[in-house]
């Protein structure tokens, strides 16, 4: 499988081309940038040979398979729409678009086509994730009663695009996504936003968002995320069920350092996982997706409920929910 890079941006060598030096069904031989001359310095220092002078022509190279897309969040859909109409297959960064209508829009078109289109919310391939809904499906914990979820981390320089509301910004659409996402997964369903309260940068981003939600079942989830805020750094889940307690300290850089901990039934353990990078196990999926037609959790259906939940904590925090470029 080639891919092309679509931007020359920070996350691309982490997320994507270190992984692909070691996955044998992985190539990335080119990247496009706004800038021609960005572009042609990213490809030599990574040893990407082929330098496009635009996402359109990148988009239109007949040797380009799939585009990952690791664009400002409010051009996500645009390009991922762009990319499927050319019959690429897409590994976009998350968020997948900049609200719940955009993701639906995209997830209709990609639907109609034949092409993989995969969310990166890396954590989800890492075995630990895998672990953890084994342990829940497996009535480890007895029933669940509460789902805490929290993505806190400091980004004190204002100027940067993530606080952007032009580029979909905002403390929810960066670090609550990945919230929302581990809410859903580990709460096992999609939950109704009951409060939400935000903490703001400007009058339309938020630096730091808390929210209360209800699950379907009855069990209820919290969820903070913050770029700013008094939590400087805090990355943690912790599901609550009437047998036991699951906690998971740093479930989105496991490979970094981690700690999985399990209660239940008045024993406590501790178990531990490789420290491969969940980039890596991420490329493997989308690999195996693209060249083998193998499922992955990820989806554009996935990508809607998630915007979904996102979009209603903004409007229950009283704010707008973010729009395309």
């Amino acid at each position: 499988m080639r891919i092309g890079v679509l931007g020359a941006a920070q996350i691309a060598p982490a997320a994507l081309i270190n992984p692909a030096k070691a996955n044998p069904d992985v190539v990335v031989g080119s990247v496009a940038a706004r800038d021609v001359e960005r572009a042609k310095e990213f490809a030599t220092k990574h040893g990407i040979n082929r330098v496009h002078d635009s996402y359109e022509a990148m988009i239109a190279d007949p040797d380009v398979d799939a585009v990952y897309i690791p664009l400002p969040n409010g051009l996500h859909g645009r390009w991922t729409r762009a990319a499927l109409e050319a019959g690429k297959h897409v590994l976009c960064e998350k968020p997948f678009t900049a609200n719940a209508a955009e993701a639906r829009e995209v997830a209709d078109l990609a639907a109609k086509s034949d092409q993989v289109v995969m969310e990166a919310f890396h954590y989800r391939y890492h075995p630990f994730a895998l672990r953890a809904e084994e342990i829940i499906a497996a009535g480890e914990l007895g029933t669940l009663r509460r789902v805490d979820v929290a993505f806190c981390f400091p980004l004190p320089r204002f100027s940067n695009i993530r606080y952007d509301y032009a580029l979909a910004g905002g403390a929810t659409m960066d670090a609550g996504c990945y919230a929302v996402h581990m809410l859903r997964t580990f709460g096992g369903s999609t939950p109704e936003v009951v409060s939400a309260h935000a903490k703001l940068r400007d009058p339309l981003v938020d630096r730091a968002m808390t929210a209360e939600l209800r699950f379907p079942e009855g069990h209820i989830g919290r969820l903070r995320c913050s770029m700013w805020s008094s939590d400087l750094l805090r990355i943690s889940v912790n599901v609550v069920g009437d047998r036991g307690e699951l906690r998971v300290l740093n479930p989105v850089l496991p490979h970094v350092f981690h700690r999985f901990s399990v209660r239940a039934d008045g024993r406590n353990r501790v178990e531990r996982f490789p420290r491969r990078p969940t980039y890596a196990y991420q490329l493997d999926a989308f690999a195996a997706a693209v060249l083998r037609g193998e499922p992955v959790p990820t989806t554009p259906e996935d990508a809607v409920e998630n915007m979904t939940v996102i979009d209603s904590i903004y409007r229950a925090a009283g704010l707008p929910v973010r729009e395309p470029c």
